[in-house]
């Protein structure tokens, strides 16, 4: 794969190293990339900031801007297709997943969506001054709020859900006026060449739209410190998104960042029976690499046994293999990496006191390929590793609380934020205690994946919002008007 990039409204051979792209499902090649260099990726830079200082996208108005974004959601969506097979080849997502749905068909849905959402905010809204503020024996004045293109934004995706995690920075900058430069994982790069083709397809201006698909850091590392960019939005790790905050200090700025979790799952006592199916929910969907997954399970103690015994019963048929066979229902993880970090906690999670009720090793009979099998672990209480660090696996451990309260306080006992859960018959008294959870997003009884809802976290789970009006206002910048007369 020479073509590695989209600069400028033109599709680039790398000059930068050269890497594979690996299907973590038998460890085969998908591609060898050539990626851009660090002078391609300031190239790219560059044009997004031309072209939008130029005023050729940034200028026109929302409606305007929403022809041509329909044209370039048909584009996306006649590539569903490729979408999936690449869901399934870079990012070894189980081709019968539930999860094949957010990898593409959401996001798919969502492009008009965010068009009409994006019609329909004023541009101008009134500050809600009272009337004696209004009106003085010295002047009138009226005070607006108005919401004009960002700039520049740098958006780096992750490797779990590609499409969809660079989806929400890519359509909502645009429709917004803002000029954007995409830089995917390098271990999920392929698909964010769609979003190139589309542009090239839908006839966006050049230097709108840039892609930077590299092996290393540096392209990635200008993005988040070059004065030209006006503001990042990264999904990943803590590690990584504090240091993408650091970069970007010096010249301050806007972040959005949707980092990791380790969501809690309360289940009250007359729902008890519902929390065997959450091994299942957590680490079959797509081997537990999901930030929101509610991978810490608390249940009351009396019932803590008899809801592992079910969790391992459940568990126990799981068909575990490649991505791309229809009766697969857990894939691999995206590395031996990651396949290690499962490991790594899963024993540390003993060291400190835990029990593994299932799983907890490597599959026999998968030589290739990156796989760990399904994984309950029974943990004494909530200081245990395996309840505090973000595993990115198909791990899930169970905690006893004594009564709500402790179920809350040990919610809340996390540098996480970012998802929550509760189980509950009692509709008043689960919300009850989801209005106790501290996190950016709490499900009760159910769950949305909406254009319309926005999610974000709070403590190490990140920055800002996306998704939702929360959402679309990241891309724009605020300007209050005080008009007198």
């Amino acid at each position: 794969m020479e073509t590695a990039g989209y600069v400028d409204g033109a599709f680039v051979k790398g000059e930068g190293a050269r890497f594979i792209v690996e299907n973590p499902s038998d460890e085969t090649i998908v591609a060898e990339v050539a990626g851009l260099s660090a002078a391609q990726s300031g190239a790219a830079i560059a044009a997004a900031r031309r072209a939008f200082d130029s005023g050729v996208w940034s200028g026109l108005t929302m409606k305007q801007r929403a022809e041509p974004m329909r044209h370039y959601a048909e584009a996306l969506r006649k590539r569903a297709d490729r979408l999936a097979e690449l869901a399934v080849a870079e990012a070894g997502c189980p081709v019968s997943s539930t999860v094949m749905g957010a990898q593409v068909h959401a996001p798919l849905r969502m492009a008009d969506e965010i068009v009409d959402m994006f019609l329909a905010l004023p541009e101008i809204e009134d500050n809600g001054l009272p009337l004696h503020e209004r009106v003085n024996p010295h002047f009138v004045v009226q005070s607006l709020k108005r919401w004009t293109p960002l700039g520049v934004v740098a958006a780096i995706s992750a490797y779990n859900v590609p499409f969809y995690t660079a989806f929400w920075k890519v359509v909502p900058a645009l429709m917004a006026g803002d000029s954007v430069i995409l830089r995917p994982n390098p271990l999920t790069p392929l698909s964010a060449m769609v979003f190139a083709e589309a542009a090239d397809e839908a006839g966006l201006p050049a230097g709108v739209l840039n892609v930077i698909v590299e092996a290393g850091l540096d392209g990635g590392q200008l993005m988040t410190t070059d004065e030209r960019v006006d503001l990042v939005s990264f999904t990943g790790s803590c590690a990584v998104g504090v240091k993408v905050a650091q970069q970007a200090a010096p010249t301050l700025k806007r972040l959005v960042l949707e980092l990791g979790g380790k969501s809690a799952q309360i289940y009250l006592p007359d729902a008890v029976e519902r929390a065997v199916s959450a091994a299942a929910s957590v680490c079959l969907s797509h081997a537990g690499q999901g930030c929101v997954l509610g991978t810490r399970v608390f249940v009351p103690e009396a019932a803590k046994a008899k809801v592992l015994e079910g969790m391992k019963a459940a568990l126990a048929p799981t068909k575990i293999g490649p991505a791309s066979d229809p009766a697969t229902q857990l894939g691999p993880v995206i590395s031996a990496a990651q396949r290690d970090r499962c490991e790594h906690f899963t024993r540390a999670a003993v060291a400190a006191g835990g029990t593994v009720v299932c799983g907890g090793k490597r599959p026999e009979g998968l030589d290739k390929g990156y796989y760990y099998e399904p994984t309950v672990l029974d943990l004494p209480d909530n200081t245990n590793p395996a309840a505090q660090e973000e595993i990115f696996g198909p791990v899930i451990g169970v905690i006893g609380y004594r009564d709500l309260d402790h179920a809350v306080e040990m919610a809340n006992d996390s540098k996480f934020g970012l998802s929550g859960w509760v189980h509950g018959l009692d509709k008043v008294q689960s919300l009850e205690v989801g209005k106790k959870i501290r996190s950016g997003a709490v499900n009760i009884n159910g769950a949305v994946m909406s254009s319309h809802a926005s999610g974000g976290g709070v403590k190490m789970s990140g920055l800002g919002r996306e998704r939702g009006v929360e959402g679309l206002r990241e891309f724009q910048m605020l300007t209050t008007f005080n008009i007198g007369g």
